[in-house]
């Protein structure tokens, strides 16, 4: 039963023992009917004989029997499928030939068989038109015996090589094509073999013996083949040339993994070698991206000097390579170096034309086309191994950056117009990444001259503190923000250290920043107390907020304090260690004893600048020699990975941090906010530490003075013997110049008592202190006046000199270079 089955199945469709034979005449009239066609339609000879062949068909099958008939008498007959209509009105498909079939007599008849298709696969194919069929296909085909030996194939599979069909009978795979992988693919029909279940899409990627240098992928798929008892005969395979689409692939892949990988960063080197990574996976084997230097610089990029088709030399300058053999040895200069080329070179070329160039082979013997070769010989291209070049300018905006050259070594297959559209792509997106990073690079050069020009380039030399400062800026593209610190050199040897914060991060708050720093620098150079030089920079942030239009609270709306800049000023005198501070909404500063116990000073704090609130109060105390004071923005202890704030571990984590030893001030400064902040910060932070020292018994003088006039003299002559004790014996002409002047005029104008003092520090300061609260003027007295002289000749033999007031009193003082004595 089974064998019946399956030689039922495999009979043909239509067979003309199974048919259902009819008779037409010439004009569709049915005129014999015999008993099949009465079992396949149900109608009886009496009710069909006479009538016309349409009432035995669908609808749309009748209107289409003149066309039909047309066609019978024109090609003497028709084959094809039609719907039939039962007796019972069921539709049924049938398989229809007609024939021409001539009686007796001449007259025209039309033979037609019906055969039922219910259930069938199609259209029953004859030997001829299934020969014609894989004979004629642009697919390649072909059978195999099940020992792998190929016993049949058309003339399409002849396009991949191996020769002709009957070259290949008898024969294995890896005897038709020695270039591919034969021992996969035979694997592939071994397992179809014994399972019986086809592979389809199998993808092959090699070399066949039709393109032996270019690399091809086909799309193969296996079925196997049995006879009537179902044992396997063989592998009937098809094979179709899917190169264009694997390339097409890759190239995607290829684009894909550039979006990915190139311009990452805003650095012009990086990027570029990004791109030389890139294009040597699977697509080159040696690529290198040459760059104009101004490029580089972050200019506008402009041609190098000199000629371009000449016989001079084009320097470019080499930002990245890379090649598939480790060591990059095709390279002649390394990243950075100059990489000279001969005018008129194909480099040049594309840099002054700005167009690709290819050439899929080079001359062997022809040499690189780069100049300053190391050894003073430049190789021929077959001693680099190179044999196919592109050339692809590097182009954004519409101007050349530089040029990138993509070599073939151990790739054969020469470099073809699509594989130049490729690289044009891949340089085109690179390209652009370039030019803006090489825009970031001027905007960032533009933005760290204005940060020089804003924070302190080099802290002054000074005696009365060791000083050291870390900024890290969390705005990293511009390295800006609205912290700041400064050192400030006051009168009598003492230093005020400052360190502020202003709201918000990047260029406008280093601006305001800017304008910040400035006041405090004007209003430091008054000599006021910390608390006063704080309300008259409350003042001016205010009168800058009202002329501005800005709102004082950038958070009334949501009910939260008040925000401005915060302030933290402190004057130290290393004369006797004397530390006074105030704060403007700031942290206060900490305290490191000599012993490395830390303290955190009790600095009332006072309202942020320019929002209004009390007045701001200062804190003096008294500093050990070899104490440091450690000031900070609120941003050094912002950063804890929990989030939040807490005061007491931020205490500890800065207590922990500060007590750690290290070998110098400014490594310790470093390591500080290494520990406490991480590389890319969330807040702007600043540290200043400053180490104090005391100016010794030795290096200050100070004599009291009664308001006598006669004094005077006895004050020259204490402060030219001081100098003599000092070495300073070439200063006692203008120290008692400026003694007597400022001797003499606190006697005149001032009272109660008068003090001098001598300071030997890096200038040697004279100091006349009294009780009065008048500041003295400068005057420009005429010819005729008969006084009116003595600061006039003070400030001139002085490097500078000024006032001070101190809560009993003022002091006068001038100091004079000792390393340039005035001439």
């Amino acid at each position: 039963m089974g064998m019946h089955e399956k030689q039922d199945v495999a009979r043909p469709w239509f067979d003309v023992a199974d048919a259902a034979p009819l008779l037409l005449d010439a004009q569709g009239v049915v005129t014999s009917w015999t008993r099949d066609a009465e079992r396949l339609l149900a109608y009886t000879a009496a009710e069909v004989v006479g009538t016309t062949v349409t009432g035995l068909l669908s609808a749309e099958d009748a209107a289409r029997v003149p066309e039909l008939g047309e066609q019978c008498r024109r090609n003497g007959g028709w084959a094809g499928l039609l719907t039939a209509r039962r007796k019972d009105g069921r539709p049924v498909r049938v398989m229809v030939r007609i024939t021409p079939a001539m009686e007796p007599g001449g007259a025209a008849h039309w033979l037609v068989l019906l055969c039922d298709m219910s259930g069938a696969r199609g259209w029953d194919m004859s030997r001829a038109v299934l020969e014609q069929m894989v004979t004629d296909s642009p697919v390649g085909i072909a059978i195999v015996d099940t020992d792998l030996r190929c016993v049949w194939s058309n003339a399409a599979l002849e396009q991949f090589g191996g020769g002709p069909p009957r070259e290949r009978l008898g024969r294995r795979l890896a005897q038709i094509q020695p270039g591919i992988d034969a021992a996969s693919i035979e694997t592939q029909m071994r397992y179809v073999l014994a399972t019986g279940r086809p592979v389809v899409g199998y993808e092959h990627l090699g070399r066949v013996r039709s393109t032996p240098l270019r690399e091809t992928a086909y799309m193969m798929s296996f079925t196997r083949l049995e006879d009537d008892r179902g044992h396997p005969m063989g592998v009937y395979y098809t094979v179709v040339d899917i190169t264009e689409r694997h390339r097409a692939r890759q190239r995607l892949a290829l684009l894909d993994r550039a979006g990915e990988q190139i311009g990452r960063t805003l650095d012009i080197v990086r990027t570029a070698q990004e791109l030389a990574d890139v294009a040597v996976q699977d697509f080159a084997d040696f690529v290198c991206v040459d760059l104009l230097d101004s490029v580089l610089r972050g200019a506008e990029p402009e041609p190098e000097p000199g000629p371009l088709y000449g016989t001079g030399e084009v320097p470019l300058r080499r930002a990245g390579h890379q090649s598939v053999n480790p060591g990059v040895p095709e390279a002649v200069v390394g990243i950075g170096q100059v990489a000279a080329y001969l005018g008129g070179s194909p480099p040049v070329r594309c840099l002054t034309t700005g167009s690709s160039w290819r050439e899929e082979r080079l001359d062997p013997l022809g040499e690189e086309w780069a100049a300053d070769i190391p050894g003073g010989r430049r190789a021929t291209f077959l001693e680099r191994g190179l044999h196919s070049v592109m050339i692809v300018p590097v182009r954004a905006r519409g101007v050349t950056l530089g040029v990138t050259s993509f070599f073939r070594r151990r790739r054969q297959e020469p470099f073809d117009a699509d594989d130049l559209s490729l690289a044009e792509d891949l340089v085109s997106r690179a390209a652009v990444c370039v030019d803006n990073a090489r825009r970031y690079t001027r905007e960032r050069d533009a933005a760290l001259v204005l940060q020089r020009s804003l924070l302190p380039r080099r802290l002054p030399e000074q005696d009365a503190v060791e000083v050291a400062a870390c900024y890290r800026p969390a705005d990293e593209l511009t390295g800006l923000g609205g912290d700041w610190y400064d050192l400030i050199q006051l009168s009598g040897a003492r230093v005020a250290l400052v360190v502020g914060e202003v709201p918000g991060h990047g260029i406008d708050a280093a601006a305001d920043m800017g304008r910040l720093r400035t006041a405090v620098r004007t209003l430091a150079a008054l000599d006021l107390p910390p608390e006063e030089v704080l309300a008259h920079l409350d003042d001016v942030v205010a009168r800058t907020v009202r002329e501005e239009g800005q709102r004082s609270s950038a958070a009334q709306d949501v009910g939260a304090r008040a925000v401005g800049p915060g302030c933290v000023y402190v004057v130290y005198d290393p004369v006797d260690g004397q530390c006074t501070m105030a704060a403007a909404d700031h942290p206060a500063p900490v305290v490191v004893l000599p012993d490395s116990t830390v303290v955190r000073v009790d600095v009332p704090q006072g309202p942020p600048l320019g929002v209004g609130g009390p007045p701001f109060e200062s804190v003096e105390l008294a500093l050990a020699e070899g104490s440091t004071l450690a000031l900070h923005t609120d941003g050094l202890l912002a950063h804890r990975d929990g989030g939040g704030t807490d005061d007491d571990t931020d205490r500890d984590r800065l207590r922990t941090a500060l007590a750690r030893p290290a070998s110098s001030l400014e490594l310790r400064c470093r390591d500080v906010v290494d520990a406490l902040v991480p590389d890319r910060p969330r807040d702007d932070v600043v540290l200043l530490m400053a180490r104090t020292r005391l100016l010794g018994a030795d290096r200050v003088a100070d004599w009291d003075l009664p308001a006598d006039p006669a004094m005077v003299a006895d004050a020259r002559k204490e402060a030219a013997r001081q100098l003599d004790e000092w070495g300073l014996e070439e200063l006692a002409f203008t120290t008692e110049l400026i003694v007597s002047e400022l001797v003499t005029n606190a006697m005149r104008h001032a009272q109660g008592p008068i003090q001098l003092r001598l300071i030997r520090n890096r200038s040697l300061i004279c100091e006349v202190s009294d009780g009065g609260a008048t500041a003295p003027h400068l005057r420009h007295p005429r010819t005729t006046d008969e006084g009116g002289r003595g600061l006039l000749l003070v400030s001139q033999v002085t490097e500078r000199w000024g006032t001070r007031f101190v809560p009993d009193g003022k002091v006068i003082w001038a100091e004079q270079n000792l390393t340039e004595p005035p001439a």
